[in-house]
């Protein structure tokens, strides 16, 4: 049975692939090939990918990701394609979908809405489910340098509070959208925000929260 992470893996792949290596993403400064490079080097570099979260090794990281990015555009897209290397902890089928999903679905999505044509993907309701109890459980890390109180609402009333405090700023949207919001891409996000006017526009102002 195909997992989440696999489905958006090969999702990401064909994008990423029919954009060819120079059109635009919704990460900032990266076009195709850099996006691509960034998702090999993280899979398959772990030596390097540390710094994505540690400071100390982010200048390795963006070394190792320029090298990568140089290759041919045709073998990123297959590394990506292919899956980690089998020593890999990737490789756990587990760890992949733990890990990969939110990855790959945001990524997918960064590729998809930074082109001028781009319309809704319409998500089958288990993977909604998916997204939303990998956000329920992250929403506190996600939220942690929210500079308001922050409240995460599904269309259907379900909540998760992201952080704690006043005023409070409530954001309303299916959990694929709220993920997006999330990870920095409010410009795109299909989401409603309710609060204090002054409140709402210091949590739009702040790009990524958390990670």
């Amino acid at each position: 049975m195909s997992t989440h992470a696999k489905r958006e893996r090969l999702l990401l792949a064909e994008l990423l692939e029919t954009a060819g290596p120079d059109a635009p993403t919704l990460c900032e400064g990266w076009r195709t090939r850099d996006l691509a490079a960034h998702v090999v080097v993280r899979e398959r570099r772990l030596d390097a990918a540390g710094g994505i979260v540690l400071g100390a090794l982010r200048d390795r990281m963006e070394r190792v990701q320029e090298e990568f990015a140089a290759k041919p555009y045709e073998e990123l897209i297959q590394l990506i394609r292919t899956g980690p290397p089998k020593m890999s902890p990737y490789g756990i089928k587990q760890l992949d979908e733990a890990a990969n999903t939110v990855e790959f679905f945001v990524h997918a999505e960064d590729v998809r809405r930074a082109q001028p044509d781009w319309t809704p993907r319409e998500l089958d309701p288990v993977f909604e489910n998916a997204l939303w109890s990998r956000l329920e459980k992250a929403a506190r890390l996600l939220g942690r340098k929210a500079p308001v109180g922050l409240v995460l609402r599904r269309a259907d009333g379900q909540t998760a509070v992201a952080r704690r405090g006043t005023p409070v700023v409530t954001v309303t949207g299916e959990p694929s959208e709220l993920t997006l919001f999330t990870f920095g891409r409010q410009d795109t996000a299909r989401v409603e925000l309710e609060g204090d006017k002054d409140a709402v526009a210091r949590l739009h102002e702040m790009g990524q929260l958390g990670m």
